[in-house]
């Protein structure tokens, strides 16, 4: 019964900066969430009735984001009541997430299109909202939770990269992204977001800013509270080789905090014939897996070469990567673990650059991924986020 998962469509909000003030800032969740589907029912004059389900991950998934947004959200929108929904949680891989289990029951056979994103409002809710099962005391002690933050120090100490690597790679992030948005290569999935009347209220990425390598310098750890008040000596336990973490990560060479939404339309080969639609991708082959809990952030690599393998592939098939600039450190350590050159790896800058909606970003990265294969007539890509806990995810779509 095994059949493909086709793309065939992706499309995003614009990122606003995740506190009061911010782009989004007076935009529900569920505002969110409902541009977009409003934006690809119109986008394709889509049958919904023809729709069997909607994933929506949220990192958040408390008071405007809880109970069940996407079906909440599928109800107050347009779209025919015939629609299932479900709300998700796998930390930052929630996005794609969302995708591969869509993708899992179209190749099943159990389904046959469906649709996938995720939401995140930072700004209203903020990180930590829905409290923590680790937060409990006891339990940070059992399992070695550390800040992720620190964590992201603790990477790139044992790594041996240094403050002028990280602030390195995110200057060229933001160069990358300011060089793709003032050329148009986000237009295509970039949908503005519009209040009732239909006015926009923002219509591009509002974190992109000019930055240069001095500027970066002078910017303050974000993480040395957490070292010092006792994450630095608990760590110990699990790291006894480290005499002290060096803080290197600062607000310029760590993801931004953002509000933003997404969403994927999938289907198989009859429901998109069905629809008039044309399929863009197809989802080649997709993986999970656990890494080392405190340091968490490493579980990219692993995940990629599950993926690979599980596609038959080498890392040498892989025309362009994608992976969500949690923090520098983490694409540092997975271009060295990879072999990944430069020129191949988020080639339009990312979540240093953009913002790291926490739920939504997984879709992101896959439909801007999606987007420069097809402006450069490429084939195949891999999308890959870390997430906290020790999770890594990855995704390999070839273009059809």
């Amino acid at each position: 019964m095994t059949q493909d998962a086709f793309i065939y469509d992706a499309i995003r909000t614009p990122r606003g900066k995740g506190k009061p003030g911010g782009g989004l800032y007076e935009v529900k969740p569920i505002d969110l969430v409902t541009n977009l589907l409003e934006e690809m029912k119109v986008r394709h004059d889509l049958d919904t009735s023809q729709v069997d389900d909607f994933i929506c991950a949220t990192g958040e998934p408390v008071n405007e984001q809880g109970q069940n947004i996407a079906k909440t959200a599928l109800v107050y929108s347009s779209w025919d009541d015939a629609v299932s929904g479900a709300q998700l949680h796998r930390y930052c891989a929630g996005g794609l997430d969302a995708v591969n289990n869509i993708a899992m029951k179209i190749m099943s056979g159990m389904e046959s299109m469906g649709v996938a994103g995720g939401v995140e409002s930072m700004s209203r809710l903020g990180i930590g909202a829905s409290g923590a099962a680790a937060g409990d005391a006891w339990v940070a002690m059992q399992s070695y939770g550390i800040s992720q933050g620190l964590a992201a120090d603790l990477m790139a100490g044992l790594d041996g990269f240094t403050r002028e690597d990280v602030d390195r790679y995110a200057c060229e992030s933001q160069r990358r992204a300011a060089h793709a948005r003032d050329n148009g290569y986000f237009d295509k999935s970039l949908v503005p977001v519009t209040d009732l009347n239909g006015v926009t209220v923002l219509d591009s990425d509002e974190l992109i800013r000019p930055t240069d390598l001095a500027g970066l310098a002078e910017l303050n750890p974000s993480f040395t509270l957490f070292n010092d008040f006792g994450h630095g000596d608990f760590l110990k336990f699990k790291y006894p080789q480290v005499e002290k973490v060096e803080c290197i990560h600062t607000p310029g060479n760590s993801s931004g905090v953002v509000d933003g939404a997404s969403l994927v339309l999938l289907g198989n080969r009859q429901a998109g014939e069905d629809q008039g639609l044309k399929p863009r991708a197809r989802i080649r082959a997709m993986a999970v897996t656990g890494t080392e809990p405190t340091i968490m952030l490493a579980g990219p690599a692993p995940a990629s070469e599950k993926a690979l393998k599980l596609a038959g592939m080498g890392k040498e098939d892989i025309d362009l990567f994608e992976l969500n600039e949690a923090f520098a450190a983490v694409v540092l350590r997975y271009q060295r673990l990879m072999g990944v050159d430069d020129d191949r790896i988020n080639v339009n800058g990312g979540a240093i650059a953009m913002g790291h909606p926490i739920g939504a970003t997984g879709a992101i990265v896959l439909g801007t991924l999606l987007d420069e294969l097809e402006r450069r007539d490429l084939t195949t890509g891999l999308v890959t986020l870390c997430a906290g806990g020790g999770i890594g995810i990855a995704t390999i779509i070839e273009r059809v």
